[in-house]
């Protein structure tokens, strides 16, 4: 049993916020909220972005932090004061029921591992009881299940004074209120002074712990692995409906190949998804597009025509070059049945401008000219909210309300009448938050209890991209920032893992340790890496002329191993990795539309079937082991060349060493937490040996090894 004075600190934190043993209110019925993240003295909040189907709120309070009003209690001001914590809690009421908000300070954070670090853990679970390691002095901590705060009483602590950092064990009984939700979630956030911790997300199933993948379910979001798609150069299932525009003014490279929503289907029944690991497959736009051509580039000169589906003129319409209503329906029921997910690319921030509803509505679009009389064109950062991509697809004023109503029920139109399993949403920072907060309530309005994954596109800050992710708004975003620092560190010369880990661990403050950000091999806006790694590519050349100019391939064979180290990163961090189509087997070019080329399936060269079949064997590693799931991160050592890293999780870890270097390397490891190591698995590299928390491994050249401790 906890201390008595500790126990009425937390009383007194939570009042009567604490969850007894059979007792919830509806904030458990909604998915655990995102913490609310301070980088500095004031901070606004709305609720209602993480409390989103609540009704009225009464009253927010908090014994750490000064809240002031702004409009009711649905937008807050939260202040610093000399009381402040780096964990604080925001207690709501709303109609009589209340929940519990956590508040992170992370700009005071002082982060891992330099001074003071905490350290938590999850260490074993048995009946209705979860254990973990918090390593750290002085630290304190908050358990939650759902959006409450479980009371003190339900939580035994035991005090390990022999260790040199601190150490405390604890026990939480799980709330019998559980069992009668099939997914809930457990989760534990700690800190001292100087340092927050990682949190804990612990899944439970009908109140039970879940310890393994066998548990999963399609719809856990955490679990997914997406698989990026263009419909026209993915594979041809219907020839009858290929139509080429076949126009003397449209390049070949940027007219319809023929792809199309059957081919998908045939790959499906195929099993080419289920072989190659994917769990989610993200289809680029279904919407209609034009039947000519638009847009210019000068050099060689060429219009181009819609294949990327990015220009939508009917946008509850599914372009009849790419299928029917019908086979959407079938390609989704055929995923399903296979274990599948199947998201949908939608474009709201802009539309065709021979669009019949702007042609309707021409007050609908944002200004064409900046107020100092400027063209607003591509000004992606200085009028983000109203620049338009191109002459030809005007930006909606997504501000007004008819507009935005309009357009969240454009998107949720396919949601309700197809059986999709979510959206990744275009060009996300261009669009007002009121887009993004209508569209989320009236899907969870409208679809009570299903499990839609909303993933977004943003280029920018963490701050930026981290406002647009509340349970409100998005699930998460695609981590450029963190995808630029792994791909230069293994281009330049003078890359280094350092840089990486740098930016990984802010992402990881700021997005959560087990957030849902989208980390990529690669997409259709950017050059392929392995020509870039290979050198077929300069950093400093314009990559999009260079796939006009001349044929890219991969350059030094080298690339192949950068690649798979990139792979194998990006599959054991937290977050969802996400593959663009070709990288699986390494598909070189340059910048669009040269990484647009036509998938292949089959005729592999040698180095291509070396990096497809480590690919498929990291998929199945990720999908089979979850402690690369639900496992917390903990950076082991980090240097120029070697990034080493653990993901633990109930006790059992994995352990993974990349090394981007010309030579083999040989690690020896003091492990920072108690870790027992019976039997390991090295399904990459070699274990030289385990003994007292102390690892040897050896890592070849250009290359990674894995150890899962089972």
């Amino acid at each position: 049993m906890r201390n008595f004075g500790l126990f009425l600190l937390l009383l007194m934190i939570t009042l009567s916020s604490c969850i007894k043993r059979d007792i919830s209110t509806i904030f458990d019925t909604y998915d655990p909220a995102e913490p609310v993240r301070i980088t500095g003295d004031t901070t606004f909040v709305v609720i209602k972005d993480h409390f989103t189907l609540c009704g009225v709120i009464d009253t927010v309070f908090s014994q750490t932090l000064k809240i002031q009003k702004v409009s009711s209690f649905d937008t807050i001001k939260v202040i610093r004061n000399s009381s402040s914590k780096l964990l604080n809690v925001l207690t709501v009421k709303s109609e009589g029921e209340i929940a519990s908000l956590i508040v992170l300070d992370i700009t005071r954070n002082s982060g891992m591992p330099e001074l003071n670090p905490v350290i938590t853990v999850s260490t074993g679970a048995r009946q209705n009881k979860i254990s973990a390691d918090i390593y750290g002095r002085d630290a304190d901590y908050i358990v939650l299940w759902q959006n409450t705060i479980i009371d003190p009483f339900y939580i035994e602590e035991v005090n390990d004074k022999s260790h040199p950092n601190g150490r405390k064990i604890i026990t939480i009984e799980i709330p019998s209120i559980a069992a009668k939700i099939d997914r809930s979630y457990i989760r534990l956030f700690s800190a001292n002074k100087q340092s927050l911790s990682n949190d804990l997300l612990i899944p439970l199933a009908n109140g039970n712990p879940v310890i393994s993948t066998a548990a999963l379910v399609r719809g856990d979001k955490h679990a997914q692995i997406l698989y990026s798609l263009l419909i026209d150069r993915f594979a041809d299932g219907n020839p009858a409906n290929t139509q080429k525009l076949n126009s003397p003014d449209v390049l070949p490279k940027v007219d319809y190949y023929g792809g199309d929503l059957e081919g998908v289907l045939e790959k499906i029944k195929s099993g080419f998804f289920n072989n190659l690991g994917i769990s989610t497959i993200w289809l680029s736009p279904v919407t209609q597009n034009p039947y000519d051509a638009w847009g210019q580039y000068t050099d060689p000169s060429t219009k181009f025509s819609g294949y990327h589906g990015y220009w939508p003129i009917y946008i509850t319409r599914v372009d009849k070059r790419f299928g029917s209503e019908k086979v959407l329906k079938e390609l989704l029921d055929e995923a399903h049945k296979r274990g599948l997910n199947v998201i949908l690319d939608y474009v709201a921030n802009h539309m065709h401008i021979n669009s019949p509803t702007l042609r309707a509505h021409p007050d609908w679009t944002t200004p064409q000219f900046t107020p100092d009389g400027r063209p607003n064109f591509e000004l992606w950062d200085e009028f983000r909210l109203t620049t338009w991509f191109d002459k030809h697809i005007p930006s909606l004023d997504l501000e007004k309300e008819p507009v935005y109503k309009a357009l969240t029920d454009s998107a949720l139109f396919w949601a309700e009448n197809f059986d999709i399993d979510g959206f990744r949403h275009d060009a996300t920072k261009h669009i007002p938050e009121v887009y993004w907060r209508t569209l989320t309530r009236k899907i969870k309005q409208s679809l009570p209890g299903k499990s839609l994954f909303q993933i977004g596109e943003t280029y920018g800050s963490p701050e930026l991209i981290s406002s647009y992710v509340r349970n409100g708004m998005l699930d998460g975003q695609f981590d450029f920032n963190v995808y630029d620092a792994a791909i230069w560190s293994l281009i330049n010369n003078d890359g280094s893992y350092e840089d990486v880990a740098k930016v990984l661990l802010t992402s990881l403050r700021t997005y959560g340790y087990h957030n849902l950000m989208g980390y990529i091999t690669g997409n259709h806006d950017r050059p392929r890496f392995i020509s870039l790694a290979g050198g077929a590519l300069s950093p400093n050349e314009d990559w999009k002329r260079a796939g006009w100019k001349r044929e890219i391939g991969v350059g030094d064979t080298t690339a192949y191993r950068k690649l798979s180290l990139l792979h194998a990163f990006l599959f054991t961090i937290p977050g969802i990795p996400t593959v663009y189509y070709g990288d699986e087997y390494g598909d070189p070019g340059a910048n669009d539309p040269d990484n647009r080329r036509w998938m292949r399936f089959d005729g592999y060269s040698k180095n291509e079937q070396i990096i497809y079949n480590t690919f498929r064997k990291l998929t199945s590693l990720r999908k089979t082991h979850i402690q690369l799931i639900y496992g917390d991160f903990i950076p082991l050592l980090v240097q120029k060349d070697v990034f080493v890293y653990m993901r633990i999780y109930m006790g059992k870890s994995v352990i993974v060493a990349l090394n981007k270097s010309d030579s083999k390397q040989i690690f020896e490891l003091d492990l920072p937490l108690k870790t027992v190591f019976e039997n390991p698995e090295v399904p990459f590299g070699r274990l030289i040996s385990a003994l007292n928390n102390k690892l040897v491994l050896e890592v070849e050249a250009e290359s990674f090894t894995i150890i899962n401790n089972r």
